[in-house]
Formats: C-alpha cells, sequence, structure tokens
C-alpha cells in the first residue's frame, strides 16, 4: 500500500467518478451524496498522509508498470506537489459538501465530474512527464466544460463557450509544442529535458526555443496570464458559485506549471535557454495585476469582483515565479495556497449572500438586507481581512513575504509600487462591497432606517444550510491558521522551494528514483 501512495490522490477519483456513475449511486440522490462525500474525504486524507511520508522520508517517485524513467510514466511526489494535491483534494471535498444542500440537483452528473476534475488536476500536480501533463490538463478541461453548465443559461452558455473554445486551441497549440519539443529532444520526461536542453547546439536551439514558448502561451491561458486572462472574469462570475470555488484551483495549474517547467528544463542549466522568458513574463504579471486592479474597481456584483482578484493573484504568482531565487518560491508557495482558500471560500460567501438579498442578488448596490446577517457578516468579514492583506491574517504574511522577497530585483521598485496599489484599490474595493451589502439597504420613504419587515420570504427560505455553513467555515478558517501556524509553513514552503530549484536532486530523483 505504502509504495502505491503516490498513485491514490489519482486512482481513487477515478475510481469514485466511476462508481458515482453506476447504480445505486446513479439512481439514489443521498446514497450519491453519502458515496461522494466519503470518497472525497478518503482522497483528502489519502493526500494529507502522502504530504506527511515525503515529510519524513522525502520525495518519492513512482514507476507505473515498473518501467523506470525516462522510459516509462512518473509520479513525483514532492513537498510542492503533495502540498497543493492536498489543497485541490480540500476544496473538491468542501464544494462536494457545500453542494449537498440541494445544488448538486441543478445539473446531471455534478458528483462524477467533480471527481473527475480532481483527478485531472491531482495528476498535473504531480505528473513527472510533460505528454501526461497535457493527459491530465485535458481530463481536468473535460470535465470543466460540464461543470461549467451545471445549472447553466443563456448568460453561463456564453461564457462556456468562449472558455471552451479558448482551451480548445491551448490544446492543439499544446500537442505542438510537445511534438516540438521532442523532435529536438528525444524525450517528454522532465528531467530527462533538462539534462539535454543545455546540450542543443544551431538549428535545434531555435526549435527548442520555438517549443518552449509555445508552453508558456498554453500556461499562460490556463493561468489566465494577461492578454489571455479575458475568459476568466465572465466564465467565473457565470458559473454556479461552488464551481467558481472549485475552478479556485484551475489558474495555480498554469502557475504551477510555469513554475516546474521554467524552473527545471529552461532554468539557471538550461544553457542558451535558460530564463528565455523571464522578462517577458515579469512585465506580463505587472500588467496582469493592473488589469485586475480596474477589474475590482469597475465590478458591479461580488462574484466578478472575486474573478478579478483571482486575476491579481495570478499576476502576484507569476511575478514571484520569474525572479527564480528560492526566497521569491517560497513566498509563491504560501501565497498561492492563502489567495485559493480565500477566493474560495468568497465564491461561496457571494453565493450565500446572494440568495438571501432577493432580485438584487449578489450586486453591490443596496437592496433587500440578508437574512443572516452576524453569521454571514464575520465570515466576509474574515475572508475580506485575508484577501485584503491585514494584519492578523495569512494575506498579511503573504504580502510582507512576497515584498521581502522581490525587494532586490531588478524592478523592484515598480513591483512594490504596483502591487500597494492594487492592495489599496482591494481595501477600498472590498470594504465598499462589504459595507453595500450588509449596512445599505432599501428603504420606504425612510432615509436610515429599513422598514420592520425588510426580510422577504425567500430570504428567510434561503437561510444557511448546516452543510454550507461548515464548508464555508472549513476555508474561512485557512486565513488565521494559516497565520497561527505561520512558521511551521514557513519552513515548509521555504523547504519545497529549496527542493524545486535544487536541480541536480530533481534529476537524480526521477530519472534515478524511477528505476
Amino acid at each position: 500500500m505504502i509504495q502505491h501512495l503516490s498513485s491514490l490522490p489519482i486512482l481513487l477519483p477515478m475510481l469514485a467518478g466511476v462508481i458515482l456513475l453506476m447504480p445505486p449511486c446513479g439512481k439514489s440522490v443521498s446514497i450519491r451524496r453519502f458515496a461522494s462525500v466519503t470518497f472525497s474525504l478518503l482522497t483528502f486524507l489519502i493526500s494529507v498522509a502522502l504530504l506527511l511520508k515525503v515529510q519524513i522520508d522525502g520525495s518519492l517517485v513512482y514507476a507505473i508498470g515498473d518501467w523506470s524513467a525516462p522510459f516509462g510514466i512518473v509520479l513525483v511526489a514532492d513537498p510542492l506537489s503533495t502540498l497543493l494535491v492536498c489543497l485541490s483534494s480540500l476544496l473538491g471535498m468542501v464544494c462536494i459538501l457545500y453542494s449537498c444542500a440541494g445544488d448538486d440537483e441543478q445539473g446531471s452528473y455534478f458528483h462524477p465530474l467533480v471527481h473527475f476534475l480532481v483527478l485531472g488536476v491531482n495528476g498535473a500536480f504531480l505528473t513527472g512527464d510533460a505528454f501526461n501533463l497535457f493527459v491530465f490538463f485535458e481530463v481536468l478541461l473535460i470535465a470543466s466544460y460540464a461543470l461549467l453548465m451545471h445549472g447553466g443559461d443563456k448568460k453561463t452558455t456564453r461564457a462556456a463557450l468562449q472558455y471552451v473554445i479558448m482551451n480548445l486551441v491551448g490544446s492543439a497549440v499544446f500537442l505542438i509544442a510537445l511534438g516540438v519539443l521532442y523532435g529536438v529532444l528525444g524525450t517528454l520526461n522532465m528531467a530527462d529535458m533538462a539534462q539535454k536542453i543545455s546540450l542543443l547546439q544551431g538549428d535545434d536551439v531555435y526549435l527548442a526555443k520555438i517549443g518552449g514558448l509555445l508552453l508558456l502561451v498554453v500556461f499562460a491561458l490556463k493561468a489566465a496570464l494577461l492578454p489571455l486572462h479575458l475568459w476568466l472574469p465572465n466564465t467565473y462570475a457565470a458559473a454556479v458559485p461552488m464551481v467558481a470555488a472549485l475552478f479556485a484551483i484551475m489558474t495555480k495549474v498554469g502557475v504551477y506549471s510555469i513554475m516546474r517547467v521554467y524552473t527545471l528544463i529552461f532554468g539557471d542549466e538550461a544553457g542558451e535557454l535558460a530564463h528565455m522568458a523571464q522578462n517577458w513574463l515579469w512585465w506580463l504579471a505587472l500588467a496582469t495585476i493592473a488589469m485586475g486592479t480596474v477589474g475590482v474597481l469597475a465590478s458591479q456584483d461580488l462574484r466578478k469582483l472575486i474573478a478579478n482578484l483571482v486575476i491579481i493573484s495570478v499576476g502576484t504568482l507569476v511575478a514571484l515565479v520569474t525572479i527564480q531565487t528560492v526566497e521569491a518560491s517560497s513566498a509563491a508557495i504560501y501565497y498561492l495556497v492563502h489567495s485559493t482558500l480565500v477566493t474560495a471560500a468568497l465564491f461561496l460567501l457571494a453565493d450565500l449572500i446572494g440568495r438571501q438579498r432577493g432580485k438584487v442578488a449578489d450586486r453591490i448596490t443596496a437592496g433587500t438586507p440578508v437574512a443572516q446577517p452576524a453569521l454571514l457578516g464575520v465570515c466576509f468579514l474574515i475572508a475580506a481581512i485575508a484577501v485584503i492583506g491585514m494584519p492578523p491574517l495569512s494575506g498579511f504574511i503573504g504580502k510582507v513575504w512576497l515584498l521581502q522577497a522581490t525587494l532586490n530585483t531588478e524592478y523592484s521598485m515598480v513591483f512594490w509600487a504596483l502591487y500597494l496599489v492594487a492592495s489599496l484599490a482591494v481595501l477600498f474595493a472590498v470594504a465598499k462591497a462589504g459595507s453595500t451589502v450588509f449596512w445599505h439597504h432599501q428603504t420606504n420613504g425612510s432615509k436610515n432606517k429599513p422598514p420592520a419587515n425588510m426580510a422577504t420570504e425567500s430570504s428567510i427560505k434561503d437561510r444557511v444550510q448546516p452543510v454550507q455553513i461548515v464548508a464555508v467555515i472549513i476555508l474561512v478558517a485557512g486565513a488565521p491558521l494559516m497565520s497561527l501556524f505561520a512558521g511551521p509553513l514557513s519552513e515548509y514552503a521555504i523547504g519545497a522551494a529549496s527542493q524545486l530549484h535544487d536541480f541536480n536532486n530533481n534529476i537524480d530523483l526521477i530519472l534515478l528514483g524511477g528505476k
């Protein structure tokens, strides 16, 4: 069992997806929900066990079929990949739990699709092979296409069409990039590619550069990096909120791919191709932060605001990745976990708030007061403080850490100025949204006092269900817990970043450990 632990975060969601399609799970709602929650909890526990195993015994390489690398397919469980597998498994479990209040009945096959999405995300984090990275990308994208249409209308269909077309084009470019790189290097094992990339000469260097830049385009599309970010705000705002919360991990798959490929394959040891896209990525990351900031200020509803917060987080993460230092990567790892949890929590909160405000829904305007202002207000306040980056929560620690990591970079003054202005804009936008939603109410002739019976029947009917508030609390609790355990989490992030940048260790681990 222990030797197969690296494969279980992939196999369990796959098994769950298949079982949930068959009787009795396919026929009975209660059995389907129980089985789905059980499988998601088991996947999360297995992911945590894998993380602890890696922390104690070091990174693990699992050679599928016992075929040694670079000829066989290998899964690489190192500190970074196992942390992100735990994050995606937790997010899947929370969204499944949240859906059990009734949202899973808005469309068919919600539960198996979530497990297939988790399968694709976990596989993308664990694979040590570029072609299988493409395979897992396709698995998670196919599941995301169907989930995006869950409970959808014409608006959702329009956003889904844009999302599907862009990602189909991205998949085609991905295959072309892999074909070019395989033709030049003769391998798609990432460690083997990293060894051979520096040995290229003549025209092969330019071909490899073309392949690498095409990969960058694909990863930038998945991460929603400017100018390939246009699909994200409408897609995330149109999706069912629990699906949007699950999608909070999707952009991080693109960021992780950039981090992994452009540190291992096109990093310090890549010869003429070392850091070939660093300058472009840096300025694109800054432009993404600026565009996300404009989007946050212009947002007229909570879900669109949160979607633009995701864009800001992507720009911030890519900026840290391009610096290519252990300190910057460790700050990026901590910030990635923080931003994923807090934006997912905000998507779920926007749903609960919108349900209790009648026709106004989650629009940032005066409307019907929420039926449970204390419960939702406290959760929103904690998430808002975290996303703004105010002390004492994880957002403040992440902000200080990333500013410190960028202090000695060539363009530090530009980044500091832009990021602090973006933080101020987020503070203003989130504060305005919170005060408008919870304090500004429609009145019947009175300027200061809402009518005595303002809570409508729909707001009372849509009070938060126990499973919904449990799901939200799990995510919201991430910010104070990450602050409370900042010491061990920081040490873990530094260790994960150190191994990410240890070229020789990664080569030996994958090529020799897979035998």
